[in-house]
């Protein structure tokens, strides 16, 4: 198999549509280390006595996006909407019947503040809350109606074809190369007092019209397609080409969401942890 194959194969593969996620590993590992810096000791040792010993927040934050292969209708069909919202404009109205981002959050908000849920389900409703409030803050995941949070909107990345909800997802937060430990660092040593103080937030509805005003900044300004170079073959179609201009532009858009959610998963931690609260036995 020749290394021409490979890349074509490759570059096909990228087209394949797959189930979107939200800022990939490394952006939901990097919101939950901004927010562990920022917990309460009562809000710690709660969490720590739920997820139990081993598990850190970063690992919490990936797992629901890891289940999603796991089989059984639970995790096929019942959670998959849950991880976005679609909506026009930037006012949100009410979820779908199947659920949304958002009604979930509250959902599994509610579950960690019941006395009688088991110690299982509150394991599960923590994970998601740390998942969730990072995906409310991908203003992908936010997305408008039919296109799958820019999952239908063809580019390409420094060359390479993919989609825009990729380039959100997982292209720019690793496009520094950084692990999300040093990535982590890098954006608490840039956010002020002043903005930990207005970012402090436990209302997931202003998060999702924030994202909102982000997403059509995104869609305002995606670049024009762009000729490719050499012969074009039949039915091929320029793509949008999304290289050092856009990452210029968009790179501190993207940090300024990871920052938002850092603080605003600590501040919606704290306040459900607000009070010491009944663990069920193991």
């Amino acid at each position: 198999m020749n290394a021409r194959y490979l890349l074509v194969v490759a570059a096909a593969a990228a087209l394949i549509p797959t189930p979107v996620l939200a800022w990939g590993k490394t952006g939901h590992r990097v919101i939950a280390a901004i927010a562990d810096t920022q917990l309460s000791g009562l809000a710690r040792a709660q969490i720590e006595q739920i997820l139990g010993p081993g598990e850190s927040l970063d690992e919490a934050a990936n797992w629901p996006d890891e289940m999603r292969s796991a089989p059984g209708d639970f995790w096929q069909k019942t959670s998959v909407p849950w991880h976005y919202m679609d909506f026009n404009g930037i006012i949100y109205d009410h979820a779908p019947p199947e659920g949304d981002a958002l009604q979930a959050i509250e959902r599994f908000a509610a579950v960690l503040k019941d006395p009688k849920a088991s110690l299982g389900d509150k394991q599960m409703a923590l994970r998601f809350v740390v998942h969730l409030v990072g995906d409310l803050h991908q203003p992908l995941h936010v997305g408008r109606p039919g296109d799958e949070g820019g999952g239908k909107i063809n580019v390409t990345f420094f060359g390479k074809p993919t989609n825009l909800h990729v380039v959100w997802d997982s292209g720019m937060p690793d496009n520094e190369q950084l692990s999300f430990t040093e990535f982590a660092a890098k954006l608490e040593r840039h956010t002020s007092n002043q903005q930990l103080i207005d970012w402090w937030d436990i209302n997931p509805r202003d998060w999702v019209s924030e994202s909102a005003q982000v997403r059509e900044q995104i869609y305002a300004d995606l670049p024009q397609p762009k000729k490719p170079a050499g012969k074009i073959r039949k039915g091929e179609k320029p793509l949008p080409d999304v290289g050092y201009s856009y990452v210029y532009k968009f790179q501190p858009v993207m940090e300024r969401q990871l920052q938002k959610a850092g603080v605003r998963l600590a501040a919606y931690l704290n306040a459900l942890f607000a009070e010491p609260q009944p663990l069920p036995a193991r």
